[in-house]
């Protein structure tokens, strides 16, 4: 039986008779050459819907680049996709069939995995029906109806065990059946396959009691000998500072203006299939403006998945999302409310449904340059299977907005145009962004794939890639993105952020010999450098600027008091005035020409925006006790409004003609998708 199966789907071969007269037939049909094996196998159907000649010809082209037929039946023939099924059963001699019950499917878990990635989308289900027979489901997708005919004549006695019934019917009672097994991959996948990764539990038996002995000592020190508990409190805020100084620093040497590449040759030919994700969660606002910027991605059709992952009872955003005409390659993937309402729970949970071999997350407020996916799959090609992802930067485009913007847009332009680039080059761990991460699929689901209960998965993923031997590098297309306008947007945001790089920074510290073994020495320093260094000194931060104060106060008024004050004078006005010409010169280094006028303003702002940094970091301390699994969301608005702003009444065309004029891309690289 397995042999007949496999002759259905793909390798039953067509009578000589069929193949003959392939370039007079093409020639009577307006087609090419190319596209006879397409009128063998449907043409018949195609003269039950009483289609043209042209029609037919124009269908043919259309299929080429697409592998559902249904569809582009639907699509460019005009026709409903039930008198499409019925016009390919009464062609085969098949009954369909409409409806589907889930729980009647005969699969294991293992078959439901493969038929959900598609890698069995050519093999028959097995369905026991209500009348008690088993009968095999043919999807359309995977029927080529000449070779189904061919089969059925050598073996008639299948057709009576055999229903023909719509790829999309199927494929949601597929998705049905999974969502028990989707959600337990979602949310135990990665404690499962790995548990001492997993940050399910915050901090285990030996963290919880380091953390209970020094929150104990810390009062009595300083009610007992403030001098001593001080003086340490300066040095291990010395020790962080400076650790953090010093990567920015060699980070700013290393750096400079951002040089635009040339574009990266559109994918033509035999390209791999590259999955799109994208999460959204009350997002129903900036659903036609993404669906805009997919649509501008350049990548074959035929090879390209786009899954918009909601939760199930996000209706607001489905209904925006349902609203709009989507191609068959943009699929709806609905999470239900289970586990940790988290970001990385939502794509773990839509990663088996996918089927590319590369991988890549956006935002829903995200425009990614057209051309990102060809120069990452280039650049995979460059570098080889140990690079296992790739960071696209991202691109503020409203910080003239506010003077949270304007910052928020500054530290941006520093992490992904100076520091990243400086970690990728020298071969450390890299701290991948939220967004525009483009993977191997095979390491990633190798490394066990996102953690749900990571506020900041990104982070957390970048450094177990890391510990698994892979490597990261970035990528120069960027993907654009609105920075939050007010600090009320801001500080949740930043305290999500923190909170991560805490929950990251404990779960990998759990053993730390085992860390340094997995990283090496060198990474080993910089991952104490990146998760706990930068959040130690944020929090540290109003500690030295508050001992910075009272030290002077007391100098100028003459009470000098005991011997420290004068050195801790000294090492705090070190450590700040360091602290902020790092920051500021890594900035500046990454900054163009035309985007240092107003760098004056950053200056000016640089002390208020790391006292908020210092408070979103004490408030990420309090959550991560009370609340370690709550995911704070940040509302995002329409890009279309900072990218341009088109005349009153504009057309959608010309909405995108405008935006697309501020983009730093070749209008070589948008030729081939408009």
């Amino acid at each position: 039986m397995h042999r007949t199966v496999y002759e259905i789907g793909e390798t039953a071969d067509l009578p000589a008779g069929r193949r003959r007269g392939d370039e007079s037939r093409a020639a009577s049909t307006g087609t090419v050459p190319e596209h006879t094996d397409f009128i063998e196998e449907w043409g018949p159907v195609l003269c039950r819907l009483g289609c043209s000649r042209e029609q037919l010809g124009q269908l043919a082209r259309a299929q080429g680049a697409h592998n559902d037929i249904i569809s582009v039946l639907a699509s460019c023939g005009g026709c409903e996709r039930g008198g499409i099924l019925q016009a390919l059963s009464d062609e085969l001699g098949l009954q369909r069939l409409d409806t589907i019950d889930p729980p009647r499917m005969l699969l294991s878990d293992d078959q439901l995995l493969m038929l959900l990635r598609g890698n069995g989308s050519h093999l028959p289900v097995k369905y026991l029906h209500r009348d008690g027979n088993v009968y095999y489901l043919l999807s359309t997708r995977a029927i080529r109806p000449g070779r189904l005919q061919a089969c059925l004549r050598t073996r008639p006695r299948l057709a009576p065990r055999m229903r023909i019934v719509d790829d999309r019917t199927l494929r949601a009672a597929l998705i049905e059946r999974a969502r028990p097994l989707l959600s337990r991959i979602a949310v135990n996948g990665l404690s499962e396959k790995h548990p001492d990764m997993s940050a399910h539990i915050v901090a285990n038996a030996w963290q919880g009691y380091m953390v209970g002995i020094l929150m104990s000592l810390l009062p009595v020190g300083i009610v007992l000998a403030p001098m001593v508990v001080l003086t340490l409190v300066h040095a291990l805020a010395t020790v962080f500072f400076f650790a953090c100084v010093i990567l920015r620093f060699l980070a700013a040497m290393a750096s400079g203006p951002v040089k635009h590449r040339a574009a990266p040759p559109v994918p033509e030919g035999n390209v791999p299939t590259y999955s799109v994700l994208i999460a959204l969660y009350k997002e129903a606002n900036v659903v036609p403006d993404l669906l805009t910027a997919l649509d501008w991605i350049v990548w074959p059709r035929e090879k390209l998945e786009i899954k918009l992952v909601c939760e199930a009872d996000d209706h607001e955003t489905l209904t925006a999302i349902r609203a709009c005409p989507l191609p068959s390659h943009i699929e709806v993937v609905e999470v239900p409310a289970i586990g940790p309402r988290t970001k990385p729970k939502a794509l773990s949970y839509a990663l088996p449904l996918t089927s590319g071999d590369f991988v890549v997350l956006y935002d829903a407020e995200d425009w990614p340059d057209p051309m990102q996916l060809a120069e990452a799959w280039a650049k995979f090609r460059e570098c080889g299977r140990e690079v296992a992802v790739l960071q696209a930067p991202l691109e503020i485009s409203n910080a003239p907005e506010s003077k949270v913007a304007r910052m928020f847009a500054f530290e941006y332009r520093a992490l992904f145009h100076g520091l990243l680039p400086f970690l990728a080059r020298n071969g450390f761990l890299l701290p991948l962004g939220g967004t525009s991460n483009h993977f191997r699929r095979e390491a990633l689901e190798e490394v066990g794939g996102w953690d749900p209960f990571n506020v900041t998965e990104d982070a957390d993923l970048g450094l177990r890639l890391a510990r698994f031997g892979y490597r990261a590098d970035v990528l120069s297309s960027p993907t654009y993105e609105k920075a939050p306008r007010t600090v009320g947007i801001w500080i949740p945001q930043r305290t999500r952020w923190f909170k991560g790089w805490a929950q990251t920074w404990l779960v990998h510290m759990r053993h730390p010999i085992r860390l340094a073994g997995d990283l090496g020495f060198r990474s080993f320093l910089m991952a104490q450098v990146l998760f706990g260094g930068m959040l130690a000194s944020a929090l540290l931060h109003p500690v030295l600027l508050a001992t910075f104060l009272v030290v002077t106060i007391r100098l100028q008024l003459g009470m000098t008091g005991e011997r420290p004050f004068p050195a801790l004078l000294a090492v705090d006005m070190v450590n700040v005035t360091f602290g902020y010409l790092a920051f500021l010169l890594l900035g500046w280094r990454t900054l163009g020409p035309g985007h240092k006028r107003g760098f004056w303003k950053v200056v000016a702002l640089t002390p208020v925006y790391w006292a908020m940094m210092s408070w979103a970091g004490w408030r990420a301390i309090w959550q991560l006790w009370r609340q370690p699994f709550r995911w704070e969301k940040t509302p995002h608005e329409n890009m279309m409004t900072s990218l341009a702003s088109p005349p009153a009444g504009g057309s959608a065309t010309q909405q995108i003609a405008g935006a697309a004029a501020l983009w730093p891309m070749r209008a070589a690289a948008i030729a081939p998708r408009r």
